[in-house]
């Protein structure tokens, strides 16, 4: 095999076989492969794009240069991946529920990208969770609690971590291809036997506009299928954000809310659709709507919070964090409101100004080594649509200093609009299963 005869046929719009994008994976992995010739390869899948069967084949390819799972649990392995929102954090409030409703969820999560958040930040602001399980600890927990979130080992899907770190300098994210096989290559490495896809779209998501996360949905639907595992989608609105909190500790808040049963709205609503889609997939209901009944079920009764609190002990955090949250969690030392500075409707959300404002206020990665202010972020966002007076509040923002509270608050007025009329209001799910 060499590198650069695959990399020509790339550039002649040429699908290399499998064999040889299994060689170049493994080359990925083992540093065979150049950084030039990762490049180019990346280059010419962008600019070349590859069919169904080569994007399926790369996908494998980049499953197989690592390790990968097998489980035999007394249920079916499920799992969900969003592209990324602000606000979201679905995934500590659907996994454990998933779990209560007999499913089991061996979930390999990432960190902030961008100015989207991570799960395993905003789980790593629980004092003493640990993100990095070793696989006997990782199969011990999702026996025992049915649910257990970490990071992904170095020997899970490697290829596909130098692809990105290449593509991430190369001008290539954007991808259709390179994109489905950086997703699917680790949760297909994890062993899974159903997975339900949160493809978002609108001001705060990485997609714009529904036709691009229509055509990314289908890309992941698709591959994912012909890959052996089976999948669907929901396309979600993120023109606003999921939950309205931003920020690692705050948005746990939100989710324990939800899932001690005190609150409602976009969040648990969402949770709730994707879990009935993955049960009626895996046969744990009789159809979607009989799986979003169970997802409700175990929310309002407290069976999953009481699987977020096995998982959370696991995993080395309190005990009793799920009745004694508030007082774990730690707080921001300066909380002020940001006022309407007129009266009018919220007509526009720029999700994704928001999330980079807090960034800037230490709640996200400029670069891969900063650490994180697990405190800091905005509260009580108001929602579009509704109709404030002037010096109404519009959020609250919790910073560690004054100037940068000041920096957030200035951000957050020129990311969110008010009009004379009320907006369209878009739905939260756009389309429930492709």
């Amino acid at each position: 095999m060499d590198a650069r005869a695959i990399i020509a046929q790339l550039r002649k719009g040429e699908d290399p076989s499998r064999e040889e994008l299994a060689w170049f994976a493994r080359g990925l992995a083992d540093g065979t492969v150049s950084d030039a010739q990762a490049g180019a390869f990346a280059m010419g899948v962008c600019v070349r794009g590859l069919s169904e069967e080569g994007r399926v084949a790369l996908t494998l390819a980049m499953r197989d240069s690592g390790d990968t799972m097998a489980w035999d649990l007394p249920g079916p392995a499920l799992d969900k991946h969003s592209t990324g929102g602000v606000g979201d954090c679905v995934s500590l409030v659907l996994a454990p529920a998933l779990a209560a409703c007999g499913a089991y969820v061996p979930m390999v999560s990432g960190r902030g990208l961008g100015h989207t958040g991570g799960t395993l930040d905003k789980l790593e602001a629980i004092p003493g969770y640990q993100t990095g399980l070793d696989e006997a600890q990782f199969d011990k927990v999702v026996r025992e609690a049915g649910a257990s979130i970490v990071s992904a080992t170095a020997e899970l899907a490697p290829a596909d971590k130098r692809l990105y770190a290449v593509r991430d300098v190369t001008g290539t994210v954007e991808s259709l291809e390179l994109i489905t096989a950086s997703i699917l290559s680790k949760k297909l490495a994890a062993g899974l036997q159903g997975l339900v896809l949160d493809v978002k779209v609108g001001s705060g998501a990485f997609m714009k506009t529904l036709q691009d996360a229509e055509a990314l949905a289908d890309s992941l639907v698709s591959t994912a299928n012909l890959a052996g595992c089976p999948t669907s989608a929901v396309i979600s609105d993120m023109n606003q954000p999921l939950a309205p909190s931003l920020g690692n500790v705050l948005e746990v808040a939100e989710c324990m809310e939800v899932l001690c049963g005190s609150k409602g709205g976009p969040l648990a609503e969402l949770s709730v659709s994707l879990g009935g889609v993955l049960l009626a997939n895996a046969g744990l209901a009789s159809d979607i709507e009989a799986g979003v009944a169970k997802m409700v079920e175990v929310l309002a009764n407290g069976q999953a919070a009481e699987r977020f609190g096995k998982m959370v002990a696991a995993h080395g955090g309190p005990m009793r964090f799920v009745e004694e949250w508030q007082r774990f969690l730690p707080e921001a030392s300066v909380i002020r409101e940001v006022k309407a500075p007129r009266d009018g409707f919220v007509t526009a959300i720029d999700g994704e100004a928001l999330g980079l404002a807090v960034v800037g206020l230490g709640g996200g990665r400029m670069v891969e080594s900063d650490s994180l202010d697990m405190a800091v972020g905005f509260s009580e966002v108001a929602r579009l649509g509704v109709q404030v007076k002037t010096g109404d509040p519009l959020l609250r923002v919790h910073a560690s200093r004054e100037d940068k509270a000041d920096a957030a608050a200035a951000a957050v007025l020129e990311a969110m609009d008010i009009g004379d009329q009320m907006p369209d209001m878009p739905p939260l799910i756009h389309e429930r299963s492709r």
